[in-house]
């Protein structure tokens, strides 16, 4: 089975249309979608327009929960962007998306981890700022799921990871920001060091095998519009790759 994964899309449109373009050139037989998929200054509405009438396995982000969930003195200027700019239609299609959704009985998609939608899974953050977590923490988070290949977003870093009982954690980076600046639980920065989009592909056979899909798009198109909406931080990060 041949499996493209893409997440944290960030109402990036011209990202999307370009990873989306790229996958229907690759004889896929399935896409699935790992959440945070408006949540930012740029193109929610038109994002989530995109996505709806192809009906891929999707799962929302901690982005369509909070936007959906909190009032606007709750959340960040992201999601309150989003949050003014959807419709009726598109709150109730992200509403619908399910935490977590098993695909067949060997593929868990996640957000986060299988427990939390905000916790990072491969990567760790402490006082010395984001570091690749250790096989104990990433043992701990995996717990006992029944999967074979976990597939997981939130932190935007491409990566895979085999536990000790051989399950398959992938980490397919972000189709639409390649930096970002978060608080919590210290603040920290992730930076991915260049603006291009990305997503994977997965071989999944007798043995998994993993492809990370690096794709150059209009990217100034995005920062443009960030930009447009105040957001310079984001502009630079869409431009660079860097906070």
């Amino acid at each position: 089975m041949r499996i493209a994964v893409i997440a944290d899309i960030h109402g990036n449109l011209p990202a999307l249309d370009a990873v989306l373009a790229d996958i229907a050139t690759r004889h896929v037989d399935l896409t699935v979608n790992l959440g945070d998929i408006v949540s930012g200054p740029l193109f929610p509405g038109e994002t989530a327009d995109r996505l709806m009438p192809l009906g891929l396995p999707t799962i929302r982000g901690n982005h369509e929960r909070q936007l959906l969930t909190h009032g606007p003195d709750r959340i960040g200027p992201s999601d309150r962007f989003a949050a003014a700019a959807l419709t009726a239609a598109q709150k109730a299609w992200l509403a619908a998306l399910p935490e977590t959704l098993r695909v067949g009985e060997e593929i868990l998609l996640v957000h986060g981890t299988p427990a939390s939608d905000l916790e990072y899974f491969l990567e760790t953050v402490d006082a010395g700022g984001i570091r690749a977590a250790s096989p104990d923490e990433i043992e701990a988070r995996a717990g006992t799921v029944p999967a074979r290949l976990i597939l997981c977003g939130h932190t935007h870093r491409p990566r895979m990871v085999r536990t000790v009982d051989g399950r398959v954690i992938v980490n397919p980076g972000s189709v639409g920001l390649q930096a970002y600046r978060d608080e919590e639980p210290v603040p920290h920065n992730v930076e991915i060091g260049t603006p291009d989009a990305r997503y994977a592909i997965i071989e999944l056979g007798a043995e998994i095998a993993v492809e990370w899909i690096t794709l150059a798009y209009d990217w100034e198109a995005a920062a443009r519009a960030a930009d447009a909406n105040g957001r310079a931080e984001w502009a630079r990060a869409l431009r660079t790759g860097r906070m």
